[in-house]
């Protein structure tokens, strides 16, 4: 489980990062470009990955067993 969320999250800020990037023009090259709704739907998929990604981490935490003292 820990591994799958950490695949999605790390692959939606990276496409929400380039999502954003093309909306607010700094990187060209397709229909995306210049186009603000791109910005807005690549900074929400940046905050889902980045949401999913500390997720994985609690996910990590709760399976560990407790350790003796």
């Amino acid at each position: 489980m820990r591994k799958v969320l950490n695949i999605i999250g790390t692959l939606l800020v990276f496409l929400g990062t380039v999502w954003f990037l093309q909306g607010v023009n700094i990187l060209p090259g397709s229909f995306m470009t210049g186009q603000v709704q791109w910005a807005i739907y690549g900074g929400v998929a940046v905050a889902a990955g980045l949401l999913l990604l500390v997720a994985a981490r609690r996910v990590n935490n709760e399976q560990k067993p407790p350790t003796a003292l």
